[in-house]
């Protein structure tokens, strides 16, 4: 009688190999911060962490495991515990020369920024960080040029690329929805309450020019990246700032004297000979649908997108006002506009971007939205300064490496 060998299977390997998973440790400097906290850190890195990860087409997982880095560990011991995190420390030179931790991304104020970033960028690792990138051009160059020179791949949050509406206009756009686009009108803002009798929903620095507050600061280098990669890179800019609003008062009751602009309106020149208008407002009540809204005039169709909401008039159904003051004009102009359909689900759009990043680190491909991308939005807001300074209009010049 022959011996017979049974060789029993391998429980993992009888139905298919285990996909392979990649933990990536991300340094979180300023997630005690408003932005850091909400958006980057709730929104985004623990929500890929709670949905198991970013698959891969291959099959194989992003997984990320964040380290939290603050002034104070009484506050990061909090935030640790409230969300299960494992790691914090107030010591980032520490964290920079652990080789656990791959990706450095930064939400800290501006003033604090590029220090930050070039010890990043000296330990070698990999950059996402938060705009402006530094509070001058001559410093946001310096530090894209140090990240290409060293070899670090670095990303800037480009976030309102990311909304519900600008992701419908995008698409409006492939499709040659327009035509030939002619104008962009751009209206952004809400009021943001003095601090005496209402507390204000903004931090009292962004209210101080020498603290790197200012609205043009603030949200040009937002204007810059949506205005480039939808209709066109800003040749040149005309802006008028102004701080409509001198007395305020801060987070402790005090009062101060705002030093930095509350609201720029500002005229872009874009390749190609789009017009675009832009106004950014810390002191205008809202009588629009939503806090941000940029109306699109092109030769064969119009569009009003906003956060979420995109609606559109094609030029076969535009009506023919005819413009009579002594008459009133009982048609309605609302009516004439079709909303354009949600057909996607749309994420978080920190958190969108973030996975882009991710997998583009993990991948090894090139990343547009980095330092230099940063750097041409600092450019813009020095530009809107210094028109607004001089009264003029101010061309601005390609930037590289170089």
């Amino acid at each position: 009688m022959s011996e017979t060998t049974i060789t029993a299977p391998a429980p993992a390997a009888a139905a298919a190999a285990a996909p392979a998973v990649r933990e990536i440790g991300i340094i979180m400097n300023g997630v005690s911060g408003r932005m850091g906290y909400r958006q980057h850190l709730v929104r985004s890195i623990l929500a890929i962490r709670e949905q198991g990860g970013i698959e891969l087409p291959d099959g194989s997982k992003i997984t990320v495991k964040p380290l939290l880095v603050g002034r104070s560990e009484a506050k990061l011991a909090e935030l640790a515990a409230k969300h299960g995190i494992e790691d914090y420390t107030t010591d980032l030179d520490a964290a920079l020369a652990d080789p656990r931790w791959e990706i450095y991304a930064d939400f800290l104020v501006t003033k604090a920024r590029a220090t930050a970033l070039r010890k990043a960028i000296a330990a070698g690792k990999t950059i996402y960080t938060e705009k402006p990138t530094a509070e001058s051009l001559e410093e946001a160059l310096e530090l894209a040029k140090l990240a290409a020179e060293a070899g670090v791949k670095t990303g800037v949050v480009h976030d309102k690329l990311y909304l519900p509406g600008l992701q419908k206009l995008k698409r409006l756009i492939d499709s040659g929805f327009f035509g030939r686009i002619l104008s962009v009108r751009g209206e952004f803002g809400y009021w943001v309450f003095e601090g005496d009798w209402q507390p204000a929903q903004r931090p009292s620095w962004n209210y101080r020019a020498e603290d790197g507050g200012g609205i043009i600061v603030d949200m040009f280098p937002h204007w810059n990246y949506v205005l480039e990669n939808l209709f066109g890179k800003v040749d040149s800019v005309y802006a008028q700032a102004a701080v409509h609003i001198a007395d305020r008062w801060d987070e402790k009751g005090e009062h101060y004297t705002a030093t930095a602009e509350d609201a720029a309106y500002g005229v872009f020149e874009l390749e190609g000979g789009v017009v675009a208008q832009i106004n950014s407002s810390w002191t205008v009540r809202v009588n629009r649908d939503e806090l941000v809204e940029f109306h699109v005039d092109g030769t064969h169709g119009s569009a009003v997108v906003g956060l979420f909401g995109a609606k559109i008039q094609p030029r076969n159904a535009t009506p023919k006002p005819v413009w009579n003051p002594d008459l009133e004009d009982s048609h309605d102009y609302d009516a004439d506009w079709q909303q354009v359909p949600t057909n996607d689900v749309f994420i978080n759009g920190f958190r969108q971007q973030w996975e882009e990043f991710l997998v583009s680190y993990v991948e090894d491909t090139d990343y547009e939205f980095d330092l230099l991308a940063g750097a041409r939005g600092v450019q813009l807001a020095e530009a809107g300064l210094r028109s607004s300074r001089e009264g003029r209009k101010i061309e601005l010049d390609a930037l590289s490496l170089d």
